[in-house]
């Protein structure tokens, strides 16, 4: 694809355009906050983490054996996860169990791993058609 397509042209500034959008934009406060969250999440054990509580609530010697690691390392990003409430626990006796924080962290990692897996469908039906 030639550069040009993704070049606009014109010098025209649609100025109700520019002011919906500065009106509704966050703080940078805001940015640096979300940004953050995605940087938690952006790491492939962390998103493993994530999927296997996306199934269901689990100890972290469970986590430990489903990632084939040591419960320190799993304890570690748990610890690191709970700190930036991606993750919550809850203690039943010596046990202590970790699920998802709440709906938003659920339906942001779904919507993730949904777009991933669409994504990927699509290259594949692409390349059948070659």
């Amino acid at each position: 694809m030639a550069r040009s397509e993704f070049t606009c042209d014109c010098n025209i500034i649609h100025q109700d355009v520019v002011n919906d959008a500065l009106s509704k934009m966050p703080d940078v406060n805001t940015f640096n906050k979300l940004a953050e969250l995605f940087k938690l999440i952006g790491d492939t054990t962390r998103c493993k983490i994530l999927f296997a509580l996306d199934q269901r609530e689990m100890c972290v010697c469970d986590l430990a054996n489903v990632l084939n690691m040591t419960k320190s390392s799993i304890s570690h990003q748990l610890a690191t996860l709970r700190k930036n409430e991606i993750v919550k626990c809850r203690k039943s006796g010596k046990e202590v169990y970790y699920t998802l924080d709440d709906n938003h962290i659920v339906e942001l990692f779904e919507i993730g791993l949904e777009h991933i897996n669409h994504k990927e469908l699509e290259r594949r039906k692409n390349n059948e058609k070659i």
